[in-house]
């Protein structure tokens, strides 16, 4: 697949969710792409890029699971396919329950991870904040992905990110204050807007991406 991809609007965090009139270009089952990202320039305009770009490395998505958990107790209420109903009614709408209560557990920790974690060094929703009524939207809404196909360049966040070259054994070389060399995998695409905001906030910083399409 392409790692080109075009954009119409490279600004973040601001307005409604966006009109569905945006082609995402995304697949059901995403295509994870490694690139490597090399930031060089002045060494203290690099450690301000390496502070503002380090989060969490996720969404912190707000939706709640209530249709969530009628979604799950009409599926073990009804398999698809040959397959027979294990539990009563009963029991399949209290394991929807407790199923519901976990994944509203699971985003509470990541809202409060997303509000204090720096341990991804190149976190999109850091530098390009996804707007709080987008977040209440969840991933899976239409105008979630159309906010992010139009920010990002991706519709999901990046994954594996690592700050590069990964030390071996024995004394590595000093890091070099003016570089900041990443890999990561993304979602389908590059993330070109994202990369077109970065370069517009530091333009005194060369800031180059690089697909990779065999195994990094």
């Amino acid at each position: 697949m392409s790692a080109a991809a075009t954009s119409t609007d490279s600004g973040a965090g601001e307005g409604a969710a966006p009109a569905l009139d945006v082609e995402v270009l995304a697949l059901s089952h995403p295509d994870w792409l490694y690139h490597h990202l090399r930031v060089t320039g002045d060494p203290d305009a690099v450690a301000g890029f390496r502070v503002a770009a380090a989060g969490p490395g996720l969404i912190p998505w707000t939706d709640g699971a209530g249709q969530a958990a009628e979604d799950w107790f009409h599926l073990l209420a009804a398999p698809p396919g040959p397959q027979r109903r294990s539990l009563s009614l009963e029991g399949c709408r209290i394991l929807a329950g407790q199923l519901c209560d976990a994944a509203e557990a699971r985003a509470r920790l990541i809202a409060e991870r997303a509000a204090t974690s720096r341990a991804c060094p190149l976190c999109l929703h850091r530098l390009l904040p996804v707007p709080a009524q987008v977040l209440r939207l969840g991933p899976a809404a239409p105008e979630s992905r159309a906010w992010l196909w139009r920010h990002w360049g991706t519709t999901a966040a990046l994954r594996g990110v690592v700050a590069l070259p990964v030390p071996g054994r024995g004394r590595g070389r000093p890091p070099d204050p003016g570089l900041l060399w990443l890999g990561f995998w993304s979602a389908d695409w590059t993330p070109w807007p994202a990369i077109r905001a970065m370069r517009q906030r530091w333009p005194d910083l060369s800031i180059n991406i690089r697909p990779l399409y065999d195994d990094p």
